[in-house]
């Protein structure tokens, strides 16, 4: 399968499932952001990455439930949406990315206070 197939599906799974979890009525979901989709070359399987705010412990752990449980339906609409042999099984994974960011953020400002007591 061709990969730039993959990359237009991965684009389409995102924004179907972006446009879905607005209507999802779980009290438990947080405020998601769908950041990328990375389909299985075979389709089988799609690892759906995701930022959530606020950005707590708690939030986090209600809204990683709240998708677990919302997968099906999600499916359906991606399976009802999209012309593909078979849907594939979506799997909702928080995107580190923002937390490394933060991490490297809080790095530069420790050694920036190191540098001005040293000074």
């Amino acid at each position: 399968m061709s990969s730039q197939r993959v990359r237009r599906v991965n684009e389409a799974l995102r924004a179907i499932l972006a446009e879905r979890l607005t209507e999802l009525a779980d009290p438990r979901l947080g405020m998601v952001t769908i950041t990328e989709v990375r389909a299985t070359p075979d389709l089988q399987r799609a690892e759906v990455f995701y930022t959530v705010l606020p950005d707590d412990e708690e939030t986090r752990a209600s809204t990683a439930e709240a998708l677990d449980s919302a997968v099906g339906r999600l499916r359906w609409h991606v399976g009802a949406e999209m012309r593909l042999k078979r849907v594939p099984t979506l799997h909702f994974t928080e995107d580190p990315v923002p937390a490394h960011g933060r991490r490297i953020d809080d790095l530069i400002e420790e050694t920036k206070a190191q540098r001005d007591d040293d000074a």
